[in-house]
């Protein structure tokens, strides 16, 4: 069994529940995880894009890892992975540290994104620091590799040096890109790691390719069908028809971007969780859009 294994499958890219004083609700946090381990996530990226991580202050983002953590409480086995990467190399270290000291698997760790034209050897330089100084051996740093928004990506040979150099620490990436073609690349050149799709429009042909599965937003709705798509991957099958329906979800979703507001208001419109709102400068969709989305949604899952 590979090292990475316990990051084969499908995790969700969580939101974050937040009060009407845009704090954090940590008491909702477990109530939220537990939703998605009973519709069949194998484990959640804490504080991504989808959960606005950049939004949040170092406290409020070690608060926030604690609170989901009373996950285990009840689903001792679900994983759970932080978003932790920042341009700052010693916050980045330090967000790390706190993860792993609770008992996160991986960190998701996004490129040092404000010095866009930085070159490939300061970035290895930068993730060399992050994985020697807060990266246990038995843990995991993915790649965060999403360039339209970051500006900055991961290029397949930076991601093959980190995983020569840290054959253990170096778990492989969240690939947000969108781009099949690199997934291939990057799958091709690191059999070893874990190479989870950010596109649910793509989890069948990565798993083709020899992908891991996939974290991703959509899966806050559409979890039980992306679970049966792996699932059926695992025994050889595979189930176009249901991966369409996947398909068609994620077009109505793309309408709804950036997804942290649309997806809690749809997790209140479809599921009875609570209203959260987001984070300036993120902002609420009107509710005509959301009415309009529900409906498409539930169609196509029915």
């Amino acid at each position: 069994m590979k090292a990475t294994s316990r990051l084969n499958g499908v995790f969700v890219a969580a939101v974050t529940p937040l009060t009407k004083e845009l704090a954090p609700d940590l008491e909702a946090l477990p109530q939220l995880l537990s939703f998605y381990a009973q519709r069949g996530c194998h484990g959640a990226l804490i504080l991504g894009t989808t959960g606005e991580g950049p939004s949040f202050s170092p406290r409020e983002r070690a608060d926030i890892y604690r609170g989901a953590a009373r996950i285990w409480e009840e689903y001792p086995d679900f994983v759970l992975m932080a978003g932790t990467g920042t341009p700052s190399l010693q916050e980045t270290i330090q967000l790390n540290k706190t993860v792993f000291d609770l008992g996160y698997d991986a960190v998701v760790v996004l490129p040092p994104y404000y010095f866009r034209t930085a070159a490939e050897e300061g970035l290895y330089q930068w993730f060399k620091q992050v994985i020697e100084a807060s990266i246990p051996a038995d843990k995991h740093l993915m790649g965060y590799h999403i360039p339209q928004v970051s500006g900055v990506a991961l290029t397949p040979s930076l991601l093959s040096r980190l995983a020569a150099d840290f054959p253990a620490q170096f778990g492989g990436i969240k690939d947000s890109s969108g781009d099949l073609g690199n997934t291939q690349t990057v799958a091709a050149q690191l059999p070893d790691a874990a190479i989870l799709v950010g596109n649910d429009r793509l989890l069948t042909p990565a798993l083709q390719s020899g992908g891991a599965g996939s974290i991703t937003a959509l899966a806050n709705l559409v979890s039980p069908l992306l679970r049966e798509i792996y699932d059926a991957y695992q025994q050889g099958k595979q189930l176009p028809e249901v991966q369409q329906k996947v398909d068609d979800a994620r077009q109505v979703m793309d309408a709804l971007s950036p997804f942290p507001a649309s997806l809690k208001a749809l997790l209140t419109k479809m599921h009875d969780f609570p209203l959260w709102p987001v984070k300036p400068p993120l902002i609420p969709f009107a509710d005509a859009k959301i009415e309009q989305a529900a409906q498409q949604l539930q169609e196509i899952l029915e």
